[in-house]
């Protein structure tokens, strides 16, 4: 008899190496099972103790991130809702009540406290009573926190009067830029309706302005000619620059214009805004105001590197700021440097193309262009900008060079680099190096928030809309009988868990028990939505035979 090559002794069900490699692992198949039922497959534990009952228990919390890759429950369940956001707020018919509440009379007697805690403060530090001094500091900030306990939103003035005025800058609009028409913004967030019945709103689309031409693929046709400097600036200020843009909006137009925007980075790196818009504007008002909105950037000159990262300035600690490590010389602060400031050192400007397009609620169209909003919300940043040929990666690292010597922020350490102390210098700066996401190559300057929404848009936050998802649910539950008692979430107490703690059970037994608690969920959910339906043929004849009469 010939010996079977193709098993290996010992191997029982007779698999070749190569046939058991290609088999999935454990691990793999249960983040798939969990993905497949909605689980969240990278959940971070916590530790909770129950006040009522003494109990102590591990939880495992959604990680609740936003990219598909990472985790695609939590990524899509963002998705879901900020879809439903989008959707109740578009096209509202009735304006959304902001009026606030009148003050309570706990919150005047807190308040009147507060004042006389300050004038307190005050006279102690007129005095040198520097103890005194720390102890009411300390009781200021203890009825603050009371204050927000109490519901009161917003700050009250600092106890400490600020050390400078702030330097406040000419309004001018600049010469170069086209006047816009400025309305008295009415408080109202609704549109002009048509007909008596029509209130349409509108889908619009804004790009940044060219650097140079680039091909189908994103990357610039010449390299050298391509402004890479220009184009790094404006990702960074571009949040900047589309707050300056609803401004002159709502200036030219005359109302409270509310907004659902996505910010998106095009193939070439540049980001646009993708936008729903309550209420319908002309499209030539649009252009006008695109034109004519600019947001200036007074931050001092950074032009020209004056320190490379082997020869940087050092912290001296008996001026307690950066100076030159030859001359020794300290370097201008960054209130000195931005007092001397003349011209700004960049001006942030939209594209001239400009896309706008009018859209009726309840239509399929309204429900494609929330689809195409939401498009890429479960995709980093990575992901969209397609890297994929040498052309690609060559101007990724082009403009991630740029960006790294870019300065982000006031307080950005880069500023050493240029020879200006960054706004609240430490010794901990003197590496010159940010940690902020914009200097990063899987952002290329995208690093805040994607998704931009106005204040007054569905007139909840998305907090409100995760509540009423699961109202929705406890009340379909309650109406077939199966009953979800609220917990009250006084009673427990939270923490992370310590490092190295024995007693954290596994990733994988968390994963099973989350799997088995949602298809119990599911199960009670599907028999509510039975028991919801009325019966076929609701009062007439349910057998399927019929009778003689």
């Amino acid at each position: 008899m010939s010996a079977d090559l193709t098993t290996v002794p010992g191997d029982v069900q007779g698999f070749t190496r190569a046939e058991r490699m290609r088999q999935p692992l454990a691990g793999k198949v249960l983040e798939a099972t969990a993905d497949h039922h909605g689980v969240c497959i990278r959940p971070f534990m916590m530790e909770t103790l129950d006040y009522d009952t003494g109990e102590m228990k591990y939880v495992g919390v959604p990680c609740g991130s936003t990219v598909e890759t990472q985790c695609g429950p939590c990524a899509r369940k963002a998705r879901a809702l900020r879809q439903t956001q989008c959707r109740e707020g578009w096209h509202l018919t009735d304006e959304p009540d902001f009026t606030p509440e009148p003050a309570t009379g706990q919150q005047k007697l807190l308040v009147a406290y507060r004042a006389d805690l300050v004038a307190e403060y005050r006279q102690a530090l007129a005095e040198g009573a520097e103890t005194d001094a720390e102890e009411l500091r300390e009781a200021i900030h203890t009825a603050d926190a009371d204050l927000r306990n109490l519901g009161v939103r917003g700050k009250l003035p600092n106890p400490d009067a600020p050390a400078t005025a702030a330097r406040k800058r000419s309004t001018r609009r600049r010469q170069d830029a086209p006047n816009l028409p400025r309305r008295r913004v009415e408080k109202r967030t609704l549109g002009r309706e048509y007909a008596g019945k029509f209130r349409p709103s509108m889908f619009l689309t804004l790009t940044l302005d060219t650097y140079g031409r680039v091909r189908k693929d994103g990357t610039p046709v010449d390299f050298a000619t391509y402004d890479y400097r220009r184009a790094a600036r404006d990702v960074v200020h571009f949040a900047a620059l589309i707050d300056r843009w609803w401004q002159n909006l709502r200036r030219c137009v005359g109302w409270d214009v509310q907004y659902f925007a996505t910010v998106e980075p095009q193939k070439r790196g540049a980001p646009h805004l993708h936008a729903a818009l309550r209420g319908s504007i002309p499209h030539s008002v649009i252009k006008d105001v695109t034109a004519a909105t600019y947001h200036q950037v007074w931050w001092p000159n950074h032009d020209r590197l004056l320190y490379e990262t082997d020869r940087l300035p050092v912290w001296d600690h008996e001026r307690r700021s950066f100076v030159d490590p030859d001359t020794r010389h300290a370097l201008p602060t960054w209130d000195e440097a931005v007092t001397e400031l003349d011209t700004p050192a960049h001006v942030a400007t939209f594209g001239a193309q400009v896309h706008s397009k009018g859209i009726l609620g309840g239509t399929p169209e309204a429900g494609r262009h929330i689809g195409y909003l939401t498009k890429y919300l479960t995709k980093s940043v990575s992901e969209v900008v397609q890297q994929d040929t040498t052309r690609q990666r060559e101007h990724a690292d082009r403009l991630h060079a740029e960006l790294a010597v870019t300065p982000c922020s006031p307080r950005c350490p880069i500023w050493l680099r240029y020879g200006v102390q960054p706004l609240g210098a430490r010794s901990q700066t003197a590496s010159a190096h940010c940690k902020g996401k914009a200097h990063r190559r899987t952002t290329l300057g995208l690093p805040g928030r994607r998704v931009l929404v106005s204040r007054k848009w569905s007139g909840k936050s998305l907090a409100d809309h995760r509540a009423d998802r699961k109202r929705f649910v406890a009340e379909t539950l309650a109406a077939a009988g199966i009953e979800k008692p609220p917990q009250n979430p006084s009673r427990l107490a939270w923490q992370k868990v310590r490092p190295g703690d024995p007693d954290v059970p596994p990733r994988a037994h968390v994963l099973l028990h989350a799997i088995s608690q949602r298809l119990t969920w599911k199960t009670e959910y599907d028999r509510a939505l039975l028991a919801a339906q009325p019966p076929p043929g609701g009062d007439t004849e349910l057998s399927a035979t019929p009778h003689a009469a």
